[in-house]
């Protein structure tokens, strides 16, 4: 897998699944609401921690900053 998730992205989605874990802590949310927001949170965690999304290879975004290897 090459990596297509940048620091901000990265970011950005750790907060998002700290924001919903709260929600659903503080009975916020409840229900299948609940439910369905947590997995989103869940699959955001783990996207960030492996630097990979998949739905960004179908959809051709990549937010990773690519160091160039041959500087001249």
């Amino acid at each position: 897998m090459k990596k297509n998730m940048g620091t901000l992205d990265k970011g950005i989605r750790i907060t998002v699944a700290i924001a919903i874990a709260l929600l659903y802590y503080f009975n916020v949310i409840s229900g299948t609401l609940a439910y369905v927001l947590m997995g989103i949170a869940i699959i955001f965690l783990i996207t960030s921690f492996i630097n990979f999304c998949p739905l960004y290879t179908v959809l051709g975004i990549n937010s990773c900053k690519i160091k160039n290897a041959n500087k001249s």
